[in-house]
Order: C-alpha cells, then sequence, then structure tokens
C-alpha cells in the first residue's frame, strides 16, 4: 500500500469516497457535501493545520485520511488527530488500516498523542483502534458550529 498526499489529481476521487464516509456508520451526524471541496483545498494548499492522504493500491485508490494537528496543554506537545479514515469495501480486511497506522506513528515520531474518533456502530474500527492502544475517553466532547460557515 502507497500513502501519499493529495494532489490535484484526486480531487474526484476524493469527493466520491468521502461522500461514501459520511453516508455511513461511521459518522454520527449528516455534513453537507458542500464542505468536501472546501477539505481538499485546504489540504492541497499545505496548510499547517491538515493534511490529506490517498491510499492506494495495485487495484488504484483504496481509500484516503485527512489528519489535523493542534497543542495540547494536556500532553505538553503535538496532537495529530485522525479527522477521518476511510477504506473502501474492496479494501476492507486486508490489514490497511493496521498499516496506515504504522505508517502514521512512524512519520509523526515527535507527537504526544495520536487522537480519532469512532461511532458505536463501527465495531470493527473500534477493535482495530484498541488493538492499536487507543483507549476511549471518559467524556463528551461539544461543538459550536458558525451557521453561516456550513
Amino acid at each position: 500500500m502507497i500513502i501519499r498526499s493529495f494532489c490535484p489529481r484526486d480531487q474526484s476521487v476524493f469527493l466520491s469516497m468521502c461522500r461514501d464516509f459520511y453516508h455511513s456508520p461511521a459518522v454520527a451526524h449528516p455534513v453537507p457535501d458542500c464542505v468536501f471541496p472546501d477539505t481538499f483545498r485546504t489540504c492541497l494548499e499545505g496548510s499547517p493545520l491538515a493534511r490529506g492522504l490517498m491510499l492506494e493500491d495495485e487495484e488504484g485508490p483504496a481509500g484516503y485520511a485527512v489528519l489535523a494537528f493542534t497543542f495540547s496543554a494536556e500532553v505538553g506537545g503535538l496532537v495529530v488527530l485522525v479527522d477521518e479514515l476511510y477504506l473502501q469495501p474492496r479494501a476492507r480486511g486486508r490489514g490497511y488500516g493496521t498499516r496506515f497506522f504504522a505508517w502514521l506513528f512512524a512519520e509523526y515520531p515527535d507527537a504526544r498523542r495520536f487522537r480519532l474518533e469512532v461511532t458505536g456502530e463501527n465495531a470493527g474500527a473500534a477493535a482495530l483502534y484498541a488493538r492499536l492502544g487507543f483507549t476511549g475517553l471518559p467524556y463528551r466532547q461539544m461543538v459550536r458550529d458558525r451557521e453561516d460557515a456550513l
């Protein structure tokens, strides 16, 4: 499996996979399709806050990931958030998730924390994350979206 940063030719396949991801049990609430091009553009432009990755195998695009970066006072350093990780159905169960995280941990050796979210309905992903050492947090997250931003 090859993991590489987004390039311009990836836009249509990213948008297609993004729609699949956001219409799956991996997502707890609807997200309007109009935000997906903004995500792609932000990653493509080299924002220090986001990185888009294509996952490819011998058959072509196998999935994608979007990473977000922040500082946490709780751990005193960099946090890498796996904001989205999607594997196409044909690519599931082939060890690609495990390989992605091995790559991620090696790519960011100075990160103090790796973080992700998983829905209760996404039991397969939750089992993988637990095998990789991720643990649940004992609190809820809350958000406030700007209405005019979406």
